[in-house]
């Protein structure tokens, strides 16, 4: 079974930056692509960027291009996702999942799933 946990979320000005990680555990096969979601209150979760196992794709929700760059070290289980220019519409909680294969952008995808890390951007 796998197991994720999310760090890295919290208070941010307008115009900053944080780092989420996410890393994982208890993976029995490798190749496992990993995706960001974020689910902001009253609202469905949503897709925000995903990374291959080998880091050779990522993928964007359009909100977030120019802004947001996934990337992931093997070596250390971990992915991150650097969210830079933040801005109060970013405000969410945000999930990290693992999937080894699929339509990426698709939260049906994903079998295994992290608890969360808010993510708050004052104005």
């Amino acid at each position: 079974q796998v197991q994720l946990v999310e760090s890295g979320g919290g208070l941010v000005q307008a115009g900053g930056s944080l780092r989420l990680s996410c890393v994982a555990s208890g993976r029995t096969f490798s190749s496992y692509a990993t995706g960001w979601f974020r689910q902001a209150p009253g609202k469905e979760r949503e897709f925000v960027a995903a990374i291959t196992w080998t880091g050779g794709a990522t993928y964007y929700v359009d909100s977030v291009k120019g802004r947001f760059t996934i990337s992931r070290d093997n070596a250390k289980n971990t992915a991150y996702l650097q969210m830079n220019s933040l801005k109060p519409e970013d405000t969410a909680v945000y999930y990290c999942a693992e999937a080894r294969s699929g339509n990426l952008y698709s939260r049906g995808t994903y079998p295994y799933w992290g608890q969360g890390t808010q993510v708050t951007v004052s104005s």
